[in-house]
């Protein structure tokens, strides 16, 4: 086959033009840190790329689910530790009123204490953090218990449970039962009291101390298993973190450049590119130009 100026014209501008190409790629990869620019780089490095940017998408969700979680646990929890000392008090109250030295205006002074301690309490069972009430179910925006003015209390407590996803098919509950606390024989228990005080009833007095007893274990209980939520809140939190970070490296390790790799390449190809200009210049022809110069 017989080879002319022209064929060789071409095929040097072809390599110069696969040469630019190559150039522009490594130019291209220094400038943004990425190994592509486009999916059509290299479409495996591109899907794979979408499959880890879509597990750190999934895991940053979880991850403000745990803190939702956190933030409605952490709130439950305090709520629930005031409303221990409450009754703790309350049951104080009770042991010294249960004592025979105690006179008449004594006891009512500890009868109006224990009606301040009781409003207190249904504060906290009201307990309302961003716009949510903690201790009433599913339905957040409405108050469980209610006090007209004449101190008739009313409780609408909503039982079902706060199910919040924290990573994948696994579900936590958020809340505490607010009927398993403040429940109505709680505050009749209170009320008991408070009407033993009233008549100086010195065996409903001492009875009220077991019934305290038994309201107390009730928070003590749900502080534990609160606390054991805590606890499995606390272990899926660490292993998000992990699958975040795993995830963010292969992901680096997929995308990102290794500047010295491509430094080197560059470096290489400019040599190359050189070369082939060089190259090039000998294999055009002189023209009449040439001459007249």
């Amino acid at each position: 086959m017989r080879i002319t100026q022209g064929m060789l014209s071409n095929n040097m501008l072809r390599n110069l033009s696969n040469s630019y190409s190559t150039l522009d790629t490594y130019m291209n990869q220094l400038s943004t840190g990425k190994k592509i620019n486009k999916p059509s780089d290299d479409p495996v490095i591109a899907m794979k790329g979408m499959n880890y940017r879509s597990q750190i998408i999934e895991v940053e969700q979880y991850t403000r689910n745990t803190n939702e979680v956190h933030n409605w646990m952490d709130n439950s929890d305090a709520a629930l530790d005031k409303a221990t000392q409450a009754l703790q008090k309350m049951r104080e109250l009770a042991v010294q009123a249960s004592n025979d030295t105690y006179g008449d205006e004594e006891r009512e002074n500890i009868m109006e204490e224990v009606k301040q301690l009781k409003n207190h309490i249904i504060d906290i069972a009201n307990t309302n953090v961003n716009g949510k009430f903690i201790f009433n179910g599913t339905k957040t925006d409405t108050k469980p218990i209610t006090v007209t003015d004449d101190g008739t209390i009313t409780i609408d407590q909503n039982g079902s449970p706060v199910m919040i996803e924290v990573s994948s098919n696994t579900k936590l509950q958020a809340n505490v039962a607010g009927s398993e606390v403040f429940s109505s024989e709680l505050f009749d228990k209170i009320d008991n009291f408070v009407s033993a005080l009233d008549t100086n009833n010195q065996s409903e007095i001492e009875a009220s101390i077991a019934d305290l007893d038994g309201s107390i274990n009730n928070v003590i209980n749900a502080r534990a298993d609160l606390g054991a939520r805590m606890n499995r809140l606390d272990l899926i939190e660490n292993r998000l973190s992990s699958q975040e970070i795993n995830a963010t490296r292969m992901m680096s390790n997929n995308e990102d450049i290794d500047y010295e790799k491509v430094i080197t390449k560059l470096i290489a190809q400019e040599s190359v590119h050189r070369a082939a200009l060089s190259a090039g210049s000998r294999i055009i022809q002189p023209t009449l130009l040439d001459f007249l110069r």
